[in-house]
């Protein structure tokens, strides 16, 4: 609307200098005005009112050499005629230098719509993966629970503390995650994501009576390895747990290495398991946590290989 009164008021002015049929002067100020109008209706006007605005301010500074010569024949007609093709080239780079900008404002807005819709898929990712981590650890250690029940009812208090602290951690993931999703404007907390020192708490939050982790952590990893890789890392630890417990229920020791050698970060999870499970079918997972895994691994530069070892039991290893 800015744009266009003006404009109209100027198309209006020539209109009544031709109806009075008088010669009425034009200026450069008021051509700069309406150049700066259609700048603005093409660069900043709602998509259905940029081409009516700037179609109206078009004719408006067309028009103003008419008011002079009242006709475009003759020697003034002529200037006219100039005066009005001088103004369309003015016209026409004015506008081409609005639409590039605002082309310019239409990919950066798709660009940072992409980019929020995929972070919150990975966000989404990451606490699919806490969740599940922690679930499944409840899943297990009731299952225990209710075998202890009956001949070790005094060693149940360990059990049911593991229970408590990982439905605590998984409903703090999930606050987390709320938090971060919500279009409140409101600081949030960072979304739940690990590192190499969170490792540590993964190994201890594993243990249950009848399965133990140990962690082997070379001193030699620097302290200062980029983000993404520590997070990496922390997920291929935590998804390899994860598995042990869905797929290796008769695995009683589980490794959990940490090395640093030659440049290389080498994470890795080994079980003595033969397969087997007691959880219930809905809790096995779709397959895809590996594949997922595995995209992460490697869009860092990484290797990932999943697979039997040469004796018993199973190996997730993945080289940064």
């Amino acid at each position: 609307m800015r744009a266009a009164v003006p404009a109209l008021l100027s198309a209006l002015y020539t209109v009544g200098a031709l109806v009075s049929v008088r010669a009425d002067l034009f200026g450069p100020g008021e051509t700069a005005i309406l150049l700066c109008l259609l700048f603005i209706a093409v660069r900043d006007g709602p998509p259905r009112w940029a081409v009516a605005c700037g179609l109206l301010d078009l004719v408006a500074l067309l028009a103003t050499p008419v008011r002079y010569s009242h006709s475009l024949s003759g020697t003034e007609g002529g200037e006219a005629l100039g005066f009005m093709v001088v103004g369309l080239a003015l016209a026409g780079l004015v506008a081409g230098l609005a639409a590039y900008l605002r082309s310019l404002d239409y990919r950066r807005t798709v660009a940072v719509a992409d980019t929020r819709r995929e972070e919150r898929v990975a966000i989404a990712a990451d606490l699919h993966d806490f969740v599940a981590h922690h679930v499944t650890g409840i899943l297990v250690q009731t299952q225990v629970a209710r075998m202890m029940a009956d001949t070790r009812p005094r060693e149940l208090d360990p059990v049911l503390a593991g229970i408590e602290r990982a439905a605590t951690e998984a409903l703090a993931s999930m606050r987390r995650t709320v938090g971060v999703l919500r279009d409140t404007g409101e600081e949030a907390d960072r979304r739940p994501v690990g590192d190499l020192a969170g490792i540590a708490g993964l190994t201890e939050g594993f243990f249950s009576p009848i399965q133990k982790a140990t962690l082997h952590h070379d001193p030699a990893v620097p302290d200062d390895l980029p983000y993404e890789v520590q997070a990496a890392a922390f997920r291929v630890v935590q998804k390899a747990l994860t598995n042990v417990r869905r797929h290796a229920a008769y695995a009683a020791e589980v490794t959990v290495q940490v090395r640093y050698d030659a440049g290389h970060l080498c994470v890795s999870v080994t079980d003595d398991g033969r397969g087997g499970t007691q959880l219930p079918a809905a809790a096995h997972g779709g397959g895809f946590g590996l594949i997922g895994l595995k995209e992460r691994v490697t869009a860092l530069g990484g290797d990932l290989y999943a697979g039997p070892r040469a004796g018993v039991g199973w190996e997730v290893r993945a080289v940064f």
